[in-house]
């Protein structure tokens, strides 16, 4: 009996422990919620962690006097020193150094065609962290935590990537081993929209919500889902790939081999294409470059090509506030940047097919961290899944 007893309150202390790395300071009524342990559970839980001096509770300043015991919260106690962030795109690859309060260092970047190449995708980030950890005056021995997300889906029970039809080139590799061999540090590693939901959940536009879509629109089209205040991946890892929903109509093919996928007709490549043919006359350019969208979405021409977009990519969206009732969608990647042009056609066709009580209760919003998200997810990840360790 006393066996059992221990590794009862053992795989208690590991559940609470987990759900604060992955959502930071919550209440006791919080861990009981998230957890599903009653709250008496949870408060022997947390008495033993913080016994150990793996969690601080600290009182929550109400401005008012209170009877009782006073709110408190709930969160790992971090140790000092500094975390790697690595993001992989299709086509970059950028690290960072934090501080374990989430404060940037240092920053590289370099583009990259990652997705045909991953040994040397893989030898790039590691060369460019050690570039970011010299240039934010660290050292690897303070290094306490590094995350990085990847373009591509990754089975969350082998931490290899299975999906032969999406980063082809990397269908069996372990990129967290193959990381944490070069880098010489355990490796936490995850779906690139994944982190940029945790990015926004920690440092952007869904602060405080705790159900929401993050849509990384670049050169492909994922969605990181966060429902009841955690991330949904999924049986294996693959929710989320929502680029990959065929649309009526549409034929092109796709690199996944269908035809018609949302990220045929509205990836980053094909709105460029789109507005270099609209705004050649005005924007004269020798290689099909272009400006930032940014710079571009005032343009009345180019706000109609970015807003039918949304409205391509509201269309596939609409199903989803129908089955999910998310509280916001926050719209990221390099089509994000376009701002409120994307924004309005993804909310046409939200009002426009979804359920009129789904789509009233749901907000749409741009990324606050412009292209961001998926880095500062990782240096989010990194904070917390190693003060957990």
């Amino acid at each position: 009996m006393p066996s059992s007893m221990s590794s009862r309150r053992q795989r208690t202390q590991d559940q609470v422990l987990a759900v604060l790395a992955e959502h930071g300071a919550l209440t006791r009524a919080d861990l009981s919620h998230l957890t599903g342990l009653s709250r008496s559970a949870v408060a022997s839980a947390v008495t033993l962690l913080a016994d150990q001096e793996l969690i601080d509770e600290n009182p929550i300043e109400t401005g008012a006097a209170t009877r009782g015991r006073r709110p408190t919260t709930v969160e790992l106690r971090q140790r000092s020193g500094i975390v790697l962030a690595i993001d992989f795109g299709h086509a970059h690859i950028t690290t960072a150094v934090a501080t374990t309060s989430g404060d940037l260092l240092a920053e590289t970047a370099t583009h990259l065609d990652v997705d045909s190449h991953p040994q040397e995708a893989l030898d790039t980030a590691t060369d460019l962290a050690t570039q970011a950890l010299a240039q934010g005056g660290g050292t690897p021995d303070q290094i306490t935590g590094i995350a990085a997300g990847i373009p591509g889906p990754l089975d969350i029970h082998t931490q290899v990537v299975r999906a032969p039809t999406i980063l082809r080139e990397w269908t069996g590799l372990n990129p967290a081993e193959e990381l944490s061999r070069r880098l010489g540090h355990p490796v936490t590693v995850a779906n690139d929209a994944d982190m940029g939901a945790r990015g926004e959940h920690m440092f952007g536009a869904a602060r405080n919500i705790n159900d929401f879509l993050y849509i990384k629109a670049s050169h492909g089209i994922g969605a990181g889902l966060v429902l009841g205040g955690r991330t949904y991946r999924g049986s294996t890892g693959i929710a989320g790939e929502i680029g990959h929903t065929r649309l009526q109509g549409a034929n092109n093919w796709c690199r996944c081999g269908n035809r018609g996928c949302l990220e045929t007709v509205v990836s980053i490549t094909e709105v460029r294409q789109q507005l270099a043919h609209v705004l050649a006359p005005d924007h004269p350019v020798a290689d099909g470059d272009l400006p930032p969208l940014a710079d571009l979405a005032p343009h009345p021409a180019a706000a109609r090509v970015i807003t039918d977009a949304g409205r391509t990519i509201g269309l596939v969206l609409a199903d989803l506030v129908n089955c999910l009732n998310p509280a916001a969608i926050i719209l990221g990647g390099d089509l994000g940047t376009a701002g409120e042009p994307l924004a309005q056609g993804v909310r046409e066709s939200i009002n426009r097919y979804a359920q009129p009580a789904s789509a009233h209760a749901v907000t749409i919003a741009c990324s606050t961290l412009q292209q961001r998200s998926e880095l500062l997810g990782a240096v989010a990840t990194a904070i917390h899944h190693n003060a957990a360790r």
